[in-house]
C-alpha cells in the first residue's frame, strides 16, 4: 500500500437514505423516533428480565443479552445519521469510519451467535425437557454468551486489519447511511481480491452456519412435537417458539434481501433503504415480538407498573406528612 494514499486519507462521505434536502426533517424526526422506542423497549426488557426473579432462567438471560446488543447495534449507526441529518453534512472521519463498521461487525455476529444459542435453548426445552436444567446450567449459558462475543470480536477484529491494508483514491463517497464494510472494499482503489474471497468466505462460514443450526434445532423440535406432544401441548410450544421465529425470519430475510439486491442493482441508495429494516427497524420491533406473546414479560411488567404505582403513592404520604 501506498503510504502517500494512506495519510492523504482524512474522511469519508455518507451519502444516505436519500440526497433530497426538502426529506432531511422528515427523516431525521422518524429515525429519532425509531430510535427511542429501540433504547426505551430493550432497556424495559433488560430491567424487567433483572428485577423479576421468575425470569431468571437461560430463556431470558439470552433474552436480555439479545436486547443489550440490540441497543448497542443501532447505537453504532444511527446516532450518526442523526447528527448528520441535523447538520446536513455528510463526512466522516476515516478513523469513525473504520471503528463504526468494526462495532457494525462485532454486534451485528454477536446478535447472530444469540439467536442460535436461543434456538438450541428451545431445543434443549423441547425435545429434552428432564435433562434441561443440567444441561443449560448457568456456567454453560454464559459460557456460550461470552463465546459468542469472543467469536464476533475476532471477525470484525480481523475484517478492519483487512480493510486496513486496502488504499483509497480521490472518490471516497460511500453510498450508505454508515460505513458497511462491502461498500468501503468496493470503494478501494488497490487489489481487493483477498478481501472479497474473505469477505464470501466469512458471510457463508458466519451467516450460514448460525441459519444451519438455527433450522437444524427447529428440524428436531417439530419432529419431537409430531412424535409426542397433544394438541394443547402443541400449541404451547408453538407459543413459545413463535416469538423467536419470527425475530430470526424477520432479521435474516431483512439482511440477506440487502445483500442479494446489492448484487443485483445499481441503486445505492436502494440498497441503504432496505439495511434499515435488519440494522434499525428489526432491533427496534424485537422489543415487541417477545413480549405481546409472552405472558411472562407481561405479568412482569404488570408487577413492575404496580411497584412504580405503590413507590409513587408512598413518596406522596411521606411528602404530605412532613
Amino acid at each position: 500500500m501506498d503510504p502517500d494514499n494512506y495519510t492523504q486519507i482524512s474522511e469519508f462521505i455518507l451519502l444516505g437514505i436519500s440526497e433530497d434536502p426538502r426529506l432531511q426533517p422528515i427523516l431525521f424526526v422518524l429515525f429519532l423516533s425509531m430510535y427511542l422506542v429501540t433504547l426505551l423497549g430493550n432497556l424495559l426488557i433488560i430491567l424487567v428480565t433483572i428485577s423479576d426473579s421468575h425470569l431468571h432462567t437461560p430463556m431470558y438471560f439470552f433474552l436480555s443479552n439479545l436486547s443489550f446488543v440490540d441497543i448497542c447495534f443501532t447505537s453504532t449507526t444511527t446516532p450518526k445519521m442523526l447528527v448528520n441529518l441535523q447538520t446536513q453534512s455528510k463526512a466522516i472521519s476515516y478513523k469513525s469510519c473504520i471503528l463504526q463498521m468494526q462495532f457494525f461487525i462485532l454486534f451485528m455476529g454477536t446478535d447472530i451467535c444469540l439467536l442460535t444459542v436461543m434456538a438450541y435453548d428451545h431445543f434443549v426445552a423441547i425435545c429434552h425437557p428432564l435433562h434441561y436444567t443440567v444441561i443449560m446450567n448457568p456456567r454453560l449459558c454464559v459460557l456460550m454468551v461470552v463465546v459468542s462475543w469472543i467469536m464476533s470480536a475476532l471477525h470484525s477484529f480481523f475484517q478492519s486489519l483487512m480493510v486496513l491494508q486496502l488504499s483509497f483514491c480521490a472518490d471516497l463517497e460511500i453510498p450508505h447511511f454508515f460505513c458497511e464494510l462491502n461498500q468501503m472494499v468496493q470503494l478501494a482503489c488497490s487489489d481487493t481480491f483477498a478481501n472479497n474471497m474473505e469477505l464470501y468466505f466469512t458471510s457463508v462460514l458466519l451467516g450460514g452456519s448460525p441459519l444451519t443450526g438455527i433450522l437444524y434445532s427447529y428440524d428436531k423440535i417439530i419432529s419431537s412435537i409430531r412424535a409426542n406432544s397433544s394438541t394443547q401441548g402443541k400449541y404451547k410450544v408453538f407459543s413459545t417458539c413463535v416469538s423467536h421465529l419470527s425475530v430470526v425470519s424477520l432479521f435474516y430475510c431483512t439482511a440477506l434481501g440487502v445483500y442479494l439486491s446489492s448484487t443485483l442493482t445499481e441503486n445505492s441508495h436502494s440498497t441503504a433503504r432496505a439495511s434499515v429494516m435488519y440494522s434499525v427497524v428489526t432491533p427496534m420491533l424485537n422489543p415487541f415480538i417477545y413480549s405481546l406473546r409472552n405472558k411472562d414479560i407481561k405479568r412482569a411488567l404488570e408487577n413492575l407498573s404496580e411497584l412504580e404505582d405503590m413507590k409513587g403513592k408512598i413518596v406522596l404520604k411521606l411528602k404530605k406528612n412532613t
